[in-house]
């Protein structure tokens, strides 16, 4: 349980092969577990009845539903849970045999029966942007994420993949120095292009290049501007 007056931590956490349980399979729950699937997680799901989406997961092999009501040990070998059901003395019993495992885990629209809250999330491609009021106003949240994804441009995921390839490229290329990290900051003001011949692009490699004799060109910025 989050204790009064603490902090959130905010963090993008791995879930990739992790184990997590979703207790419930209506509608919260099935948002939940489209999210889990979405990150690469192993989700099983217990509940005596399912919605058809959750059907049609169990039946191609992405998730495992198991169809009876919640029992404490369905929760060894967890990573994280979702209590997800319309009952509240199912969810805080997920939440208090979670808590008894060192497990965290979420009790859908309960805050104080949850270790985390979910994010709303603008994306784009590899960015995401999450947004949280830690259980105070989730609709102050969506509306917030709303105006963010009015505000952003469609394409700046794919932007973005095309900056991440060059930096990687960059880091792989240049010793590290001042001059490969002030070129680096320098990708996330300019306009990119996959094109070997992008001003942008030969700048970046210029003036982290020129970390070799510890030299920053102005220039490459310059070039970038015109």
């Amino acid at each position: 349980m989050i204790m009064s007056g603490a902090n959130l931590f905010p963090m993008f956490l791995k879930l990739a092969e992790r184990r997590c349980l979703v207790v419930g399979a209506g509608g919260i729950a099935t948002s939940k577990i489209s999210a889990l699937l979405e990150s690469g997680a192993r989700v099983t799901v217990v509940a005596p009845w399912a919605l058809e989406e959750v059907r049609e997961c169990a039946e191609a092999g992405s998730v495992e539903w198991i169809e009876r009501e919640f029992l404490a040990n369905d929760l060894d070998g967890i990573f994280l849970a979702i209590a997800a059901t319309s009952r509240a003395d199912v969810n805080h019993a997920v939440f208090s045999e979670a808590a008894k495992r060192n497990i965290l885990c979420n009790a859908v629209d309960d805050p104080p029966n949850c270790d985390f809250y979910f994010g709303a999330v603008v994306r784009r491609g590899d960015l995401q942007i999450a947004i949280s009021t830690a259980g105070e106003s989730p609709a102050l949240a969506q509306r917030l994420r709303r105006e963010i994804d009015e505000g952003l441009d469609p394409s700046l995921g794919d932007w973005l993949g095309t900056v991440g390839a060059l930096r990687r490229e960059i880091l792989a290329d240049s010793p590290a120095s001042e001059a490969r990290k002030s070129a680096l900051h320098q990708l996330a003001h300019v306009q990119v292009c996959e094109s070997a011949e992008c001003p942008a692009r030969r700048a970046a490699w210029r003036d982290a290049r020129g970390a070799a004799n510890g030299e920053l060109t102005a220039r490459g910025a310059d070039e970038v501007r015109r």
